[in-house]
């Protein structure tokens, strides 16, 4: 399987999907314990929640799982979130801090080194190049990163997570007016909870990409699950909830294409 699949569009909007990923290469799967092997921290249905919703975007997904590797953690391994717990660049633990792997069979230095060459790296290859293409046919390039966890996860948050959480690295990764739009959508809308850059201000994608002053704009989108879906196994999509939310992603989505070419003299 590749590591990643692309759809070209051609429009300005990218959507990025680095955590929707299930595939677990035989090797690595094996050295996964009980609790690893259940890849609860996929970003599940987030690609069915996007799919279709703007005409001409384009997509870059990770085929791969995060617990291969993550593909929205530095290369450097450095953390995004200092002091506060969290997942690393190939995690150890679930998102409860409980180990995935094997007594025995974490994966160290090469094995890390070995799958940035084969999944980390060519998902980024490959969203630079889509960066790189849209941004030379508009002039501009907005990346929507697209993300969901549990609402409610202790060991990474205290209380409930809102429903839509913005992130934007406190407004260094996009122009004000694409942090401005999505955030007044959300907070507008009267059945959903937002938030701009609390616990989730954004991973290494939107940190990596988003240049605002070289017409590069990226945004990260946390949503939390129970707004789409259950949050257990088998994580089940509940279609009303669903429905409901892609009708606000897909005006988020069309307005941000609609704001595109105003920025192209923002750089």
């Amino acid at each position: 399987m590749t590591p990643v699949e692309v759809v070209q569009g051609d429009g300005p909007v990218i959507l990025g999907l680095p955590h929707t990923g299930t595939h677990v290469p035989q090797d690595i799967r094996a050295r996964l314990n009980a609790n690893g092997c259940l890849l609860s921290d996929t970003d599940w249905h987030v690609d069915d929640l996007y799919a279709g919703l703007l005409e001409g975007a384009t997509t870059v997904r990770a085929t791969f799982n995060r617990y291969v590797i993550d593909a929205n953690r530095p290369p450097s391994q450095q953390s995004l979130y200092p002091g506060q717990n969290t997942t690393g660049l190939v995690p150890l633990t679930d998102f409860d801090g409980r180990p995935i792997w094997q007594d025995g069979f974490e994966p160290g230095a090469e094995d890390i080194a070995a799958r940035l060459r084969a999944f980390h790296g060519p998902y980024h290859a490959a969203l630079e190049a889509e960066v790189a293409r849209v941004e030379a046919r508009h002039g501009v390039v907005i990346l929507y990163d697209c993300h969901s966890i549990r609402g409610q996860v202790p060991f990474l948050f205290a209380g409930r997570l809102p429903d839509l959480n913005i992130g934007t690295n406190n407004g260094r990764t996009c122009a004000a007016g694409v942090e401005a739009l999505v955030h007044a959508r959300c907070a507008d809308h009267p059945g959903y909870s937002t938030v701009l850059n609390g616990r989730f201000r954004g991973g290494w994608t939107p940190r990596h990409y988003g240049h605002p002053e070289q017409g590069r704009h990226a945004l990260q989108m946390e949503i939390a699950q129970s707004a789409y879906m259950t949050e257990r196994p088998p994580w089940t999509w509940q279609a009303d909830r669903a429905a409901r939310l892609r009708d606000l992603l897909a005006t988020i989505l069309n307005d941000l294409a609609a704001l595109a070419p105003t920025l192209r003299g923002t750089r």
